[in-house]
Order: structure tokens, then C-alpha cells, then sequence
């Protein structure tokens, strides 16, 4: 029988293990505390950047000077995603998966919605090469409405290539002008499917871009109620852990991925208006719910002009472009040769702002295509991460 000290060594020893790991979990659970505060903080700071008014005394880059939807507000958003992203990956740090069933299975779902995000990056690349064909178009109406005098032949020209690019903008080949506006086979679209599939290795792609095969039953509105079919605000003890730093961020992807889905023509069905139940009484949230509502507003008045149809973006420099295409193209119907001096005046001012358009959009496209090219690429880096994180997990 061993010794009444050595019994009595031996179970204090374990009391005092016992402390230390409990200890341990307390300043782990303090610290995962800390930086789901933070994360929090940090995207209301960084959404709010994107709706609050630009103050005379500050000129920082990241202010939104301009337009909702437009190509540089656009970019900001895309910076704010991956700026949110960053951070995310800063919470999932400091915690131990293996210890947090929660945890893990919101990060099994993450995964999928992440593939979702990168089904819909792919349409967003392909759906700004129709923008930059929109842009084509218009480009040559703008040339030739700009020779002095204006004759019949260069009208005609532009009148053509105002008619597809109404009809381009439009998508839905509705033409509210009269009537005209070519034939249906005028219309280019470049609308693809693509569906990585559930456990399908995603791999980039070469030249920058990205890869995946057709499936012809490729939906945005689909793609959309995938993102946030399971997506529920953890509830007691989850709302104060990393499960709710994981909601988080899922919510902001696929709040961001339904934006970029509103505002360039690449979906082949209409996009959901606000499908996404954000908590409005959580501060993170409440700058996205405005974009939200600020967004489906648009939506709405969008669907109002077109019946309930309207399909093409909501991009700003779009709707721009196709305001004035629309008015250019009734100038064009009832052109004769010497027009009047007035109507002249004012048609060259309506083709200077959409020169101005289509400048800006030259530049805008493009980088606008590699940042969403660069969100893809963390996007297939954050997916590989969390599946090594949730292996190692079950590995314990």
C-alpha cells in the first residue's frame, strides 16, 4: 500500500494541472473574446467606409467619393471583402477547432459557400467582357455623332450601334423607343455556367484567371440561396465564440457576391431582392444592411421600368450609358440632314458625358476584372486553409 504522503502528492499534483488548463482556457476563451470584438469592429469600420458621406477634411483613398454601384465603389467594396477576410483568418488563429463541434461544422459549411463564391467570381470575370462590349458600342456611336456636319451616313451608323447597345444593356432585348432597336440576333451575350462541385480541387487557372467546367444549369439566384440557405445567427453561447466570427464573414460573402451579381450582366435569371436576414440590432451589420436596401432599392426601380423583367447590371456607369443611348437613339430616328443648332448643342453634350463614360470605363473594366480575379485567388487560398485547419482538427 503505497505511503498516505505520496497519495496525497500525487492527487495535488493533478489539482494543480487541473488549475493551469483551466487557467489556460480562460485567457484562450479572453482572447478568442478579443479578437471576435475586434473582427467586429473592424467591419463595421470598414463598411461604413463605403456609405458614409466624404467630410471636406479627409481625402483618404478609402472614402467613397463615389457613386453606389459605380466601378470605383465597386473596388472599394472588393478592398473592404478582402481587407475583412484578412482579419477573419486572424480569429480562426487563435482558437482550437478540435474543441469546438460549432465551430467546426460552420466551417464545413463555409467551405461549400466558398465554392459558390467562386462559381460566381467566374461570371463576374466573363459577364465585364459584356460590359466592355456594351462600351464598344457605344464608343462608335460617340464617333460618329461627333463629325461635324452630320450626315445621314454617320446617324445611321451610330443609330445601329445605339439599338444594340440598348438592347445589350437592357438584356432582356426590351427597346422603349418607338419600336426600333434591331433584331434579337443582334444581341451578344456572354453568359456561361460553370459548378466546381462540392469536392472538387479548385485550381487557378493560367494567365491570372480562373477555372471550371460548363454546367448549363448554372443559376446566380441559385448560386445565391445556396450562400444563405443554412446561414443562421448563432444563438447563446455561440454568439460570444469564433462560430460567430465564421457567421460573420460568410454573411459579408455573400453579401458582396450579391452585389457584384447586381451590378454586372452576367446571371441568367433575375437576382434576388435582399435575400440576406441580417441582424440590424448587431453594429457590424448595420452598415450592410444599408448597402443592402440601397442595392435592392435599385432593383426595384430597375424592375418598375422594365415590367418586372430588366435583366443586364446595375452598374452606375451602365444605367448612365444607357439613359443617354436611349436619348441619343430617338435624336438618331428623327435626324434630318442640317438638324437644328439647339438640337445639335445639346446632342454634343449628351456625347461628350458618354465619351466621358466610356474613357473611365476603359480603365475601370480592366482593373475591376483583376481585383475580382484576386478575390478569387484568396478565395481558393482561404478554402485550402480552413480544409487543412478541419484535418487537423480531426486528427485529435
Amino acid at each position: 500500500m503505497a505511503p498516505a504522503t505520496e497519495f496525497q502528492g500525487s492527487f495535488l499534483s493533478r489539482i494543480s494541472i487541473r488549475r493551469n488548463q483551466i487557467i489556460s482556457m480562460d485567457i484562450n476563451h479572453e482572447q478568442e473574446l478579443e479578437e471576435l470584438e475586434y473582427f467586429q469592429k473592424h467591419v463595421s469600420d470598414r463598411f461604413s467606409e463605403l456609405i458614409a458621406p466624404l467630410s471636406p477634411n479627409d481625402t483618404g483613398p478609402s472614402q467613397p467619393s463615389d457613386p453606389i454601384l459605380s466601378i470605383p465603389w465597386l473596388q472599394n467594396l472588393l478592398d473592404v471583402f478582402m481587407s475583412c477576410e484578412a482579419e477573419f483568418k486572424g480569429v480562426l488563429s487563435t482558437v482550437q477547432i478540435s474543441k469546438s463541434p460549432i465551430l467546426e461544422r460552420v466551417l464545413s459549411e463555409m467551405l461549400d459557400r466558398i465554392l459558390k463564391a467562386l462559381d460566381i467570381c467566374n461570371a463576374v470575370v466573363n459577364g465585364i467582357d459584356s460590359v466592355r462590349q456594351s462600351r464598344r458600342l457605344a464608343e462608335i456611336a460617340v464617333t460618329a455623332l461627333k463629325q461635324r456636319p452630320l450626315c445621314d451616313g454617320s446617324v445611321r451608323r451610330a443609330k445601329r450601334a445605339l439599338a444594340n447597345l440598348v438592347v445589350g444593356l437592357n438584356g432582356d432585348g426590351k427597346v422603349r423607343n418607338n419600336g426600333s432597336g434591331g433584331s434579337s440576333n443582334q444581341q451578344r451575350t456572354t453568359f456561361r455556367s460553370w459548378s466546381f462541385g462540392q469536392r472538387s480541387n479548385v485550381t487557378v487557372g493560367g494567365g491570372g484567371g480562373s477555372s471550371g467546367h460548363v454546367s448549363k444549369n448554372w443559376s446566380a439566384t441559385k448560386q445565391i440561396q445556396g450562400m444563405v440557405a443554412n446561414l443562421v445567427l448563432p444563438r447563446g453561447a455561440e454568439a460570444s465564440g469564433s462560430a460567430m466570427a465564421a457567421y460573420i464573414m460568410s454573411s459579408v460573402m455573400a453579401l458582396v457576391m450579391w452585389v457584384l451579381l447586381a451590378a454586372v450582366p452576367c446571371q441568367t435569371s433575375n437576382v434576388l431582392v435582399a435575400p440576406l436576414q441580417l441582424p440590424k440590432h448587431q453594429s457590424w451589420a448595420s452598415a450592410a444592411v444599408n448597402i443592402q436596401e440601397r442595392v435592392g432599392e435599385e432593383m426595384k426601380r430597375k424592375e418598375k421600368r422594365f415590367g418586372g423583367g430588366g435583366g443586364g447590371g446595375l452598374m452606375e456607369e451602365m444605367q448612365r450609358m444607357e439613359k443617354i443611348g436611349l436619348s441619343l437613339l430617338q435624336f438618331t430616328e428623327r435626324f434630318r440632314f442640317q438638324a437644328e443648332e439647339t438640337e445639335e448643342e445639346e446632342v454634343a453634350d449628351q456625347v461628350g458625358e458618354m465619351d466621358e463614360i466610356c474613357r473611365g470605363m476603359e480603365v475601370g473594366l480592366e482593373d475591376l476584372q483583376r481585383q475580382v480575379r484576386e478575390v478569387f485567388h484568396r478565395l481558393v487560398r482561404s478554402r485550402l486553409e480552413i480544409v487543412s485547419l478541419l484535418d487537423q482538427a480531426s486528427a485529435f
